[in-house]
């Protein structure tokens, strides 16, 4: 099963996709939403405001336009602690699947996830990746599709915090 972790900037991957962690417009906002919205150039505003919003739990795919990636796949994480646990839990792997449900579509090879819903959306960091590990995995296994999966973490707190549950759940 090919899933992983890296410490590095997502804007400058060049993966089939990468996964913004976006607001509800889907115009941009702060933390990686805005990197990858500045990276990718003004066009990408343009064409998210034509797809009038995203609710929580779903994901909408865009062109890259200026980033190496070819895809940038949105979606809305759940903000914590706004719903109950298992809602918030429902919706954020709602997030991981349909994000990997668009990726099967578009029959793309790779995927890089940011951190959904640990920044602004104050997400327990642990919790969070927990999930976000055990739904891809179910994920693979459920649709057997081969896709390289990369959680691509922007500090060492989240990447060992993604370590541990990946290496644990290899056990």
């Amino acid at each position: 099963m090919n899933l992983r972790v890296i410490k590095d900037d997502i804007t400058r991957l060049k993966v089939d996709a990468i996964v913004n962690a976006a607001n509800k417009t889907l115009l941009g906002g702060g933390g990686v939403d805005g990197a990858i919205h500045q990276a990718a150039g003004p066009e990408l505003k343009e064409v998210c405001r034509k797809l009038n919003g995203c609710m929580t739990g779903e994901a909408k795919i865009t062109e890259a336009f200026k980033l190496p990636a070819k895809y940038i796949i949105h979606t809305v994480g759940p903000i914590y602690p706004f719903h109950t646990i298992s809602e918030n839990k429902k919706l954020l792997r709602s997030c991981y699947i349909n994000s990997l449900n668009i990726a099967k579509a578009y029959k793309l090879k790779s995927i890089a996830f940011s951190c959904i819903s640990t920044g602004v959306y104050k997400y327990p960091k642990k919790i969070a990746a927990t999930t976000a590990v055990e739904t891809c995995r179910k994920w693979i296994i459920d649709e057997n599709y081969d896709i390289e999966i990369i959680f691509c973490v922007f500090d060492s707190d989240n990447l060992n915090i993604y370590n541990d549950i990946i290496n644990a759940s290899l056990n």
